[in-house]
């Protein structure tokens, strides 16, 4: 292209056989092998389902049944995330039919709010044990059979970047996978492996469900969105096609916000 300097030895674009034209090319993730971890119900199941729409082979993986229909659309496997033996076993049995994983996704979460001003040290743990170190167990677990190009992705949150009440453990686990998701970026960047964030607002799903179902609590959320409204889980497919294709391979370390404007918004 004109104007633009490209080092050729790494660059990667979306094969021309895709019959694609560009830049819809870039998006196409045919030949792709996709692991979804937290893939059971909600955001993650619904990230799942629409990178393999866009044609990935895509594997998710929860400690639970998967509760959608999704799971007729792409393999799901059963396995406990804070299990690092399990989730080795599954990456090393999912290699050895695909070869490698292209894309790494980390959708698992846990919350358990306080009633009272502090959580508790238990609710605390096991939020931290699950949400970051499960993460950060995962990541190294599926590392051993990914090259570059290759896309890591972390669902965080807008508590990742600001506070919320009675949740400490929800935030702090979140702030931290932020900060891994930056860390890991530099570390692997010689490799040609991107490692980024998307952080969805308030989206309706099962963990959410109490406060959408708060009339008040609704609305209070419902106004501090640019957008007025709640997010719906298929509002965050469209950031995860981009950070798992090609359409990303120049972007790593970086917080993708989808939240209707909530981080952005002042008065």
């Amino acid at each position: 292209m004109d104007g633009v300097s490209v080092d050729e030895g790494n660059t990667h674009f979306a094969s021309p056989s895709s019959g694609l034209p560009f830049p819809f090319s870039l998006f196409d993730l045919r030949g792709r092998t996709v692991l979804v971890a937290g893939a059971s119900r909600g955001i993650g199941a619904t990230l799942a389902e629409g990178l393999s729409a866009a044609g990935g082979d895509v594997i998710g993986c929860g400690r639970t049944a998967c509760e959608q229909i999704s799971s007729q659309v792409f393999d799901y496997r059963v396995c406990d995330l804070t299990d690092g033996g399990a989730f080795q076993a599954l990456c090393a049995d999912i290699a050895s039919s695909r070869k490698n994983i292209d894309a790494f996704v980390f959708s698992a979460g846990v919350t358990y709010p306080s009633q009272s001003a502090l959580q508790n040290m238990d609710d605390f743990s096991r939020t931290i044990s699950t949400n970051l170190l499960a993460a950060y167990s995962c990541t190294l677990s599926a590392l051993q059979w990914m090259s570059g190009p290759a896309s890591i992705v972390f669902i965080t949150s807008v508590n990742s970047a600001l506070g919320f009440p009675g949740n400490p453990g929800y935030a702090a686990a979140k702030g931290g996978l932020r900060q891994l998701a930056k860390a890991l970026a530099v570390d692997l960047g010689d490799m040609g492996i991107r490692v980024n964030c998307l952080a969805p607002g308030y989206v309706k799903t099962a963990m959410t469900a109490e406060s959408y179902a708060d009339s008040t609590r609704r609305r209070q959320r419902i106004q501090r969105t640019i957008l007025g409204r709640w997010g719906e889980p298929v509002d965050l497919v469209g950031a995860i096609l981009f950070l798992v294709s090609d359409a990303s391979l120049y972007v790593t370390g970086q917080d993708i916000f989808v939240d209707g404007g909530w981080t952005a918004k002042g008065l």
